[in-house]
């Protein structure tokens, strides 16, 4: 009997949907000499995607849709774009490819929209590229390209240290309902980061000298595993919220607004400017939506649930 060999069969196109995150806690320490903060965060994936397509081309190029889209670069500084060539030399790939990013998460919004874009990329392209790396490998990579993008593409809840890209998962049950109040205008990480340094210039050296300690978010840690959502409102936390608000003292409105409508917990999501408020269901996550856009203090309200898986391939061609 003669054996046939098997014929491979390639993609020419693969869509990936990756999410967006908030970070339940996040614990800052003083700025280090290569520059970095170590941190210690708990992130939580919320239903908010962003949703990349790889097609088979001769050239590497990105294109993008969706709210403020036109925020976003398509040029060699395009994350999702170094995604790809990094990809491409640590896989010895010579291929070309045509990405196309469908915005749904927040531009510099604190919630890892440009993450979300490089997780995809990576994914994508391994896949169309059939480049034969693992998971680990893929991790790896992603750490290269940003403090965010590893939890991007492992999802869930999870503890970030160091960078926030050492991640260990965190047992959790059920599901939390966010809602979330949008600004248009964006931070800058790097100006929140440099107003904490400058906010702490004047405090006690051994103060400065504290790293984070994941005792800190024992509370939070035992509400994620009660499936506690009124103790997980209680113990949200950012070290950075106090520097948001000195860059955009705007940020207190949507803050305030959340509190005065019953939120279990509100907080600045990541480095901002989006304001995060926990619901007690889903229903009251559509209520405290409605008070951001009654009120006016946002420029666009979204709703989501926790935690929700990491970047996926949910179609190839």
């Amino acid at each position: 009997m003669t054996l046939s060999s098997v014929e491979v069969v390639t993609s020419r196109e693969v869509r990936v949907r990756a999410p967006g995150k908030v970070n339940l806690s996040l614990h800052v320490g003083p700025v280090q000499p290569d520059g970095y903060h170590p941190l210690m965060t708990v992130f939580q994936a919320v239903s908010v995607f962003e949703e990349v397509v790889a097609r088979a081309s001769d050239e590497r190029v990105v294109t993008v849709s969706g709210p403020q889209s036109d925020l976003v670069p398509t040029d060699s500084s395009n994350l999702a774009l170094r995604a790809v060539e990094l990809l491409a030399r640590a896989s010895g790939v010579d291929e070309g490819v045509r990405l196309h990013i469908d915005k749904g998460v927040p531009v510099a919004g604190g919630m890892a929209g440009g993450s979300a874009d490089a997780a995809a990329a990576l994914l994508a392209c391994d896949a169309l590229w059939q480049t034969g790396l693992s998971r680990a490998d893929l991790v790896d990579l992603a750490a290269e390209l940003g403090s965010d993008v590893p939890f991007v593409l492992q999802g869930h809840t999870a503890v970030g240290q160091g960078r926030g890209h050492v991640l260990t998962p965190v047992l959790g049950r059920g599901e939390f309902h966010w809602a979330f109040a949008v600004q248009d205008r964006g931070l800058s990480a790097g100006a929140v980061y440099g107003a904490l340094d400058e906010l702490r210039a004047g405090a006690p050296d051994d103060e400065l000298a504290v790293l984070p300690d994941l005792d800190d978010d024992v509370p939070l840690l035992q509400a994620l595993r009660a499936g506690d959502p009124r103790a997980l409102g209680a113990a949200l936390h950012n070290d950075l919220q106090p520097a948001a608000l000195e860059l955009d003292p705007g940020l207190a409105q949507p803050l305030a607004v959340a509190q005065d409508a019953g939120a279990l917990g509100v907080v600045v999501s990541g480095s901002g400017p989006t304001v995060a408020a926990l619901g007690r269901s889903r229903q009251h996550a559509l209520v405290l939506a409605a008070a951001f856009t009654a009120a006016g203090v946002a420029d666009r309200v979204l709703t989501a649930t926790g935690p929700v898986a990491g970047a996926r391939v949910v179609a190839t061609d």
